[in-house]
């Protein structure tokens, strides 16, 4: 016979306390006047006992659901062999359960409205939001903020207060190019990781100009294509750029993942990477160090990205004050084979 299940009636009448006591303590509510040794005795009971509070309990008395949610701007064909999201997503995952906290991840698809992450925050199943990859014509990100919902974005929002947690995407992109030119380049292309309603579009395709501004060189609208995020987007894109007269001797791609689809299509082309023509992206990530040539590429640091954010959301939700509203991670510029730079 299945042994029963230990109650907070249990816990009370171990302890000599009332029920509402135990799910006080228990619950750990904040400003309830309950002396010390009462305490110590409820918690005493709840161990002897081997006794969880419910967690649908707990939110009822605390109000709070002890989760925060990731909402990510990709559907989830995309999503799921995103090769950026894990380090991003480990990183909130510790920061949120060292601080007792659980994680719901929302991918929105780009036929869904914007508005579906609005649900979460509504309906309270979570208690704040990281919101990755802003876009510019998202107004229900204002909404929640302005109404004082706890929210962290990972990228930026130009021209909101709203907390951010991002990379410098210019400088990033600047390090790029300029190694590009370093190498001896001067007719250099560009493959942006997504469409420029994406801030770190916009930002990385900025940085890219300043590189070439700053050499004297003309930006040419002709030398950018536009990503979207994956393969295929990067194999449409080189094509385009190939078909320029001359084309490129060189082409900073803003996404390794959108990089390594334009690379298969050189290689089916028969062309070699970087003899005839270098790559360098941006994310590092882990397969961009296996595939043929390694790629050169721009190190963000994902899990860092993921620990700031979270931590910051878990101190808004607890209504501490953020010293910075905005936060710049640095990247870092990694050389491999691919750019055709000597490599040790």
């Amino acid at each position: 016979m299945a042994r029963r299940r230990p109650t907070s009636h249990d816990v009370a009448k171990l302890a000599g306390v009332s029920r509402t006591t135990v799910s006080l303590v228990l619950n750990d509510v904040p400003g309830v006047n309950i002396s010390p040794e009462t305490r110590q005795r409820v918690l005493e009971a709840a161990r002897q006992l081997n006794y969880y509070p419910n967690a649908a309990a707990r939110r009822l008395v605390s109000g709070q659901t002890h989760t925060i949610a990731l909402v990510w701007h990709r559907g989830p064909d995309r999503t799921y062999r995103d090769a950026f999201l894990p380090g991003l997503l480990q990183g909130i995952t510790r920061a949120a359960r060292h601080y007792g906290y659980h994680v719901l991840f929302r991918p929105i698809d780009p036929d869904e409205s914007d508005d579906c992450y609005v649900e979460l925050a509504r309906g309270r199943h979570t208690d704040g939001l990281i919101l990755s990859g802003p876009r510019s014509d998202d107004t229900h990100l204002l909404d929640l903020h302005r109404d004082g919902f706890p929210l962290v974005l990972h990228g930026q929002l130009p021209g909101t207060d709203i907390p951010s947690v991002d990379i410098d995407n210019v400088r990033g992109a600047a390090l790029a190019v300029e190694h590009l030119l370093k190498l001896g380049h001067r007719r250099i292309g560009m493959i942006t990781n997504a469409p420029l309603i994406y801030t770190a579009s916009r930002q990385r395709l900025e940085g890219y100009r300043q590189a070439l501004t700053q050499a004297g060189i003309p930006y040419d609208e002709a030398l950018v294509r536009y990503g979207n995020f994956d393969e295929e987007s990067g194999q449409q894109a080189i094509e385009a750029l190939l078909a320029l007269d001359p084309p490129p001797t060189a082409v900073f791609v803003a996404s390794d993942m959108v990089a390594m689809g334009a690379m298969r299509t050189l290689r089916d082309r028969g062309l070699r990477v970087p003899d005839d023509i270098a790559i360098v992206g941006f994310d590092d990530i882990t397969a961009a160090r296996f595939i043929v040539p390694a790629l050169t590429t721009v190190r963000v640091p994902t899990f860092g990205l993921g620990w700031t954010a979270a931590e910051r959301l878990i101190r808004l939700i607890h209504r501490d004050t953020l010293q910075e509203t905005h936060v710049l991670l640095e990247t870092e510029l990694v050389v491999r084979e691919s750019c055709g730079a000597a490599v040790p």
